[in-house]
C-alpha cells in the first residue's frame, strides 16, 4: 500500500484532515464543524473538548476506505489560542482564542517589564487565566490534541509557543514571564517526533496505533508550507477570517514595534510575518448567508468603490500596526450592497498592501513570488482584485489548506524527505499565476492613499510607516 501522511488543521470554524501521498495525491479527506464558538465583544472562547470530538470525526472520514498506510501526522492550530489543563491533561478552563482581547491589562504589564507582546498574544492570556482559575499547565491548541493522540503530555512546538513569548532564537522562555512554576511547557522545534498514536486514540480516530506524531506549526505557517513559499524572499498571504502574511528569510526581520514576529523553520531558517484583524470575517458579519459569487460579479462595477473600508473583524489591530483601540472604518456611503461588498473586498486588499509596505519598511526580503492561500483564494475575482491593488503578480496554489502543510511537515519530520522544501516541492501544486491589470492598479492608488491618511490621522498608523507607503505608491521607495 502507498505511504501517506496525515495533516490535521484545527481551524476557527472547523477541523480539517488530509491524507496525502509523497507525490501529492490526496488519498482521503475529512472535516467537522466547531459549533460551540462564543464571541462577545473582546471575548472569544471555544470548548476544547469539541476540538477532540471534531478531530475524531474528521480523521475517521479521511481514513475511511483509503487503503493507504499512514506514515506519520502533524497538527496545526490557531496562533495564540491557549487554555489551562490540570492532572491528566484535562482542560480546566475554556480556550481563549487567538483574537480574544480581554488580557489588555496583563499585556500592558508585560510590556512594561520589557516583553514585546500584544494584547491578544498567549502570554497575557496565560496571566489572565491563572488569575481567574488558579494555576495549571498552559496548553496551546495543538498540545491538547497531540497529548490525546499519544496518551501522554507532550512538549509544545516553538511555532505555537512564539506568542507565549518563547525566545525561538535562544531556545528558552523569558525570565520575566512571571507565571507560577510549572505553568509553561517544554518546547521543541517543529518536525520533532513527539510520540506515537496510542491504542485509545487509535480506537477513537481510526489512525493506526504506533503512527508517529510530529510537532507541528501554526496554521499560518502550515498554509505557507502548503503554498511552497519557503525560498528566501517568497511570501504567502493567508486570507480567511483574518489576514496573515508569512515570508521566508535567512535572518529574522527585526521590528522594534513588535508587530512582526519570526517563526523558526525546522531547518533553522526564519519565517517572518504578522497577523492582521482585517479579513473575510467582515464580509460574513455584514452579509450573513450572502451569495458571495453573485456579489463578486456585481462588485466588479465598483472599481474603486464609492466608500473606503478598513474591515476589522474584531476590535483592535495587530498588524501592520499595533492599535488595541482601533475599530472598523467605512469612509463614505456605499450606494448599494454591491458597492459595500466592493468596499470590503478592496479594504482587505488595501490592508494587504499596507502590510507588505510595512515589511518593506523593515527591510524584509521581497525577491520571491507571492502566493495567495486561505478560504478567500477560492474567489477568482478577489484574487484578481488583490493582484491589481498590489500591482504585482500573485500565485494561487492548486491546494491551499493548512492541513496539506502539516502532511508535508509530517513527511519531513518522519525522515521520509531530506528537507521541508523538498517535501513541499513533491507534495504541493504550483497552481496558477494571476497578473495585475496596470490601469486598475493606477485606479486604486488614490483610495489606498486616502486610507493610509485616515489611519495615520487617527494615530493608529505611525507617521514613518505612512510616509513609506506613500513613497512606494509614488515609486520613490520601491528599491
Amino acid at each position: 500500500m502507498a505511504l501517506a501522511w496525515l495533516g490535521i488543521d484545527l481551524g476557527t470554524q472547523g477541523v480539517r484532515a488530509l491524507l496525502v501521498t509523497a507525490g501529492g495525491t490526496v488519498a482521503g479527506s475529512g472535516s467537522a464543524p466547531l459549533l460551540r464558538d462564543l464571541r462577545e465583544g473582546k471575548r472569544h472562547e471555544q470548548d476544547p473538548e469539541e476540538w477532540w470530538e471534531a478531530v475524531r470525526t474528521a480523521c475517521r472520514a479521511a481514513l475511511r476506505g483509503t487503503g493507504a498506510t499512514v506514515a506519520g501526522l502533524a497538527v496545526c492550530g490557531t496562533s495564540g489560542t491557549v487554555l489551562l489543563t490540570g492532572p491528566g491533561g484535562r482542560p480546566t478552563t475554556p480556550a481563549l482564542m487567538y483574537d480574544d482581547g480581554r488580557a489588555g491589562a496583563e499585556a500592558a504589564a508585560l510590556r512594561a517589564a520589557g516583553l514585546a507582546v500584544q494584547d491578544s498574544w498567549a502570554l497575557p492570556k496565560a496571566h489572565w487565566l491563572t488569575a481567574r482559575h488558579g494555576p495549571g499547565r498552559l496548553c496551546h491548541q495543538p498540545d491538547l490534541i497531540n497529548a490525546r493522540l499519544t496518551g501522554h503530555p507532550v512538549p509544545a512546538d516553538s511555532s505555537h509557543a512564539l506568542k507565549t513569548a518563547y525566545d525561538v532564537g535562544r531556545g528558552r522562555w523569558p525570565g520575566s514571564a512571571g507565571l507560577p512554576e510549572g505553568t509553561l511547557p517544554d518546547v521543541v522545534r517543529p518536525g520533532t517526533l513527539l510520540g506515537e498514536v496510542c491504542p485509545a486514540a487509535a480506537d477513537a480516530t481510526g489512525i493506526p496505533a504506533g503512527t508517529p506524531v510530529v510537532a507541528g506549526m501554526t496554521d499560518g505557517c502550515a498554509a505557507q508550507i502548503a503554498a511552497g513559499a519557503l525560498g528566501e524572499g517568497a511570501w504567502n498571504s493567508v486570507l480567511g477570517t483574518t489576514l496573515v502574511l508569512k515570508g521566508a528569510a535567512a535572518e529574522p526581520v527585526r521590528d522594534p514595534a513588535g508587530v512582526v514576529y519570526n517563526h523558526r523553520a525546522p531547518d533553522g531558517t526564519w519565517l517572518p510575518g504578522g497577523a492582521s484583524s482585517v479579513g473575510a470575517g467582515a464580509l460574513a458579519a455584514r452579509f450573513p448567508g450572502a451569495d458571495a459569487a453573485a456579489l463578486d460579479a456585481a462588485a466588479a462595477a465598483f472599481e474603486p468603490s464609492g466608500a473606503i473600508a478598513y474591515p476589522l473583524v474584531s476590535p483592535g489591530e495587530r498588524f501592520p500596526f499595533h492599535a488595541p483601540r482601533a475599530t472598523a472604518l467605512l469612509l463614505g456611503d456605499p450606494v448599494s450592497d454591491a458597492d459595500h461588498w466592493a468596499a470590503l473586498l478592496q479594504g482587505v486588499a488595501f490592508t494587504e498592501r499596507l502590510c507588505l509596505d510595512y515589511l518593506h519598511h523593515l527591510g524584509a526580503p521581497f525577491e520571491g513570488p507571492l502566493a495567495l492561500t486561505g478560504g478567500a483564494a477560492r474567489s477568482a475575482y478577489w484574487n484578481l482584485l488583490r493582484a491589481d491593488v498590489l500591482g504585482r503578480p500573485v500565485r494561487v496554489p492548486g491546494r491551499t489548506e493548512p492541513a496539506l502543510g502539516m502532511a508535508v511537515l509530517a513527511r519531513h519530520g518522519t525522515g521520509a524527505a531530506p528537507t521541508l522544501a523538498a517535501a513541499a516541492r513533491a507534495m504541493t501544486s504550483p497552481g496558477t499565476t494571476v497578473d495585475p491589470r496596470p490601469a486598475r492598479t493606477a485606479r486604486f492608488a488614490e483610495p489606498y492613499a486616502r486610507l493610509v491618511d485616515a489611519l495615520e490621522s487617527r494615530g493608529w498608523l505611525p507617521a514613518p510607516v505612512a510616509a513609506h507607503a506613500r513613497d512606494r505608491l509614488r515609486g520613490d521607495g520601491t528599491d
